[in-house]
């Protein structure tokens, strides 16, 4: 059995309750992606890294060799996936429109900091605190990319942009390991197979549970359709096929074990929440667009309480305000318009084409009509943690 790294704790408690699990997901701190580890390091050398590989995307016959293998490894589809889930999948991500938003942001990101280590990456590269709002919506599209009808099909955009954000992880991967401060004995392998993982489940099975928690019905067909959905994007994303889960309950253990054996949120934890909690203030700029985003700011501190436990939003410094809407009220009023979507179909067909605005509308706001563009970057952020951080 792998030894266990230092980021692991809890160990006994967890073998003693997930068993084999735990031993399967200890070798997974030591593994990263090879194969976009090999095209990101071919493309940084080359000036025109980013056009040759947007080139590649759409003529791959004609792509440099390591960038050819890395398409050629998630060419077609595999043999285990089944349109008609992807499908459904996609339905149930647009009909959640704005609860989903909610979630996204105030749950599913906010679990992701809250890992000590796993946040590490992040940390370094300083994006979040810099530039908030962009890196909110530069997720948000690839979220809506992945999750829209046909996204990760062959030609689609979803998978596209997730080739970029494999690309990308392995170039951050790169730079991380040059710069000499990663700390690999508390830390392992940076954006290794553990932590990809884990983001999938952020927004799959940690997805559903914050639908769920706002008002919204997400039956156990619906919910397993929505993971296999995000089975396919782990597999174009680099996350090993053994690892990922296709069915909820799996995912939910899962995410289980590796809470438990996470640790508690740090001080990148906190900084990564309040950046992430503040980002309308960032984006305002006159006086009206300040007070908006103020109240704003109150409301998805409530929300976002909500949706992870007060224990855990004090651990993570997530403001403790009285705010005049009651979430658990909207919750109720979310999952009245839920049922009475569920019971009409002209109101799901509505609820679906709202859905998919809303989301234009934030992945537009958000880059200020820009269109992402998921390059690798060329150097990190200025700060990084100590390397003795934990």
């Amino acid at each position: 059995m792998s030894a266990a790294p230092a980021r692991v704790h809890n160990l006994p408690a967890a073998r003693a309750q997930f068993g084999d699990l735990i031993g399967r997901l200890l070798p997974a701190f030591e593994r990263a992606d090879p194969l976009g580890d090999a095209a990101a390091a071919w493309l940084s050398t080359c000036p025109e890294g980013h056009a040759v590989f947007e080139a590649a995307l759409v003529r791959p016959e004609r792509a440099p060799e390591p960038v050819a293998a890395l398409l050629e490894s998630v060419a077609g589809l595999p043999e285990w996936v089944e349109p008609a889930r992807l499908a459904r999948a996609s339905h149930l991500f647009s009909r959640a429109g704005v609860v989903g938003g909610f979630v996204l942001g105030l749950r599913s990101l906010v679990l992701g900091y809250a890992a000590p280590a796993g946040n590490k990456p992040l940390t370094f590269s300083g994006r979040l605190r810099e530039a908030a709002p962009r890196r909110l919506a530069e997720t948000a599209r690839f979220v809506t990319a992945v999750c829209e009808p046909g996204g990760l099909l062959p030609g689609g955009e979803g998978r596209a942009i997730a080739l970029r954000v494999r690309l990308m992880h392995a170039q951050v991967r790169r730079l991380l390991l040059a710069t000499g401060r990663w700390n690999h004995a508390a830390w392992a392998v940076p954006i290794n197979q553990h932590d990809m993982l884990a983001t999938g489940l952020l927004f799959s099975h940690i997805y559903l549970d914050g639908l769920r928690l706002l008002g919204l019905q997400v039956g156990p067909d619906e919910a397993d359709d929505y993971v296999h959905l995000w089975r396919l994007a782990s597999w174009i994303l680099g996350v090993d096929g053994d690892l990922v889960p296709d069915r909820e309950p799996a995912a939910r253990r899962l995410a289980e074990c590796i809470f438990l054996t996470q640790g508690p949120p740090d001080a990148d934890s906190r900084a990564l929440t309040a950046a992430l909690l503040q980002a309308p203030l960032q984006a305002a700029r006159t006086p009206g667009e300040r007070r908006l985003a103020a109240a704003r700011v109150r409301l998805s501190g409530s929300i976002c309480r909500h949706l992870i436990g007060h224990g855990l939003a004090d651990a993570l410094g997530v403001p403790s305000e009285r705010h005049p809407f009651s979430v658990s009220l909207l919750a109720s009023v979310f999952g009245g318009l839920d049922r009475l979507r569920a019971a009409l179909p002209p109101i799901d067909a509505s609820a679906v084409a709202l859905g998919r605005r809303y989301w234009d509308l934030v992945v537009d706001v958000g880059l200020n009509g820009e269109r992402p563009t998921y390059p690798m970057p060329d150097r990190l952020g200025r700060r990084p943690p100590p390397p003795d951080s934990l």
